[in-house]
């Protein structure tokens, strides 16, 4: 007679869950799965794990599927299922704290959506605003290097001759507002 394998043992780690709700403010075990997050979602056919199922995985302290899942840099931060939320939970900010996590750990699953919002805070936190231009070339140095901006270079020529992005950068009058709502937000992360 065989033996029956045993199933793996799963060790859980509920340190991700409390960190995520010191770091957001958000009480992780106050959501009791009623979906309406999920139901909500405009962006859920490009996720791996649907936002009340991570919701529930973070609570339960599987907390490396949850860092390593596309749903946080698939979230399009809308805020449709903060709204939704009966019991007021934000989950559009657990997302975006879960996205600092997965940077600051250096376990960003889907490096290149990484460095797309990296390319779109810089420049930001620079201009007030997007430059097109100045985003797009630090996003594809970033992700394919100095040869990825021959291959793309005829697109933005086009895009130039159309008049669909400007050549050169203009801020805003408020930069000064920006630079101290940055500084602000860096001194939050750096708990």
């Amino acid at each position: 007679m065989a033996m029956a394998e045993l199933p793996e043992i799963i060790q859980l780690n509920p340190s991700l869950r409390r960190r995520v709700e010191e770091l957001s403010g958000e009480k992780i075990t106050a959501c009791y799965q009623c979906d309406k997050c999920t139901n909500g979602c405009p962006v859920i056919f490009a996720m791996d794990i649907v936002p009340h199922k991570l919701i529930h995985l973070l609570g339960l302290g599987y907390g490396e599927n949850v860092l390593t899942s596309d749903t946080i840099w698939v979230c399009a931060s809308c805020e449709t299922c903060s709204t939704r939320c009966p019991n007021g939970i934000d989950i559009a900010h657990v997302m975006d704290t879960l996205r600092q996590l997965s940077e600051r750990e250096g376990v960003a699953s889907q490096k290149s959506a990484s460095r797309f919002h990296a390319s779109f805070l810089s420049s930001i936190k620079r201009y007030g605003r997007i430059y097109e231009v100045g985003m797009i070339v630090s996003y594809i140095l970033k992700n394919e290097g100095p040869f990825g901006l021959l291959k793309w270079a005829g697109l933005g020529t086009a895009l130039f001759k159309r008049g669909k992005v400007n050549l050169f950068p203009h801020s805003i009058k408020g930069m000064n507002q920006v630079k101290r709502i940055f500084k602000q937000a860096e001194g939050k992360g750096q708990r």
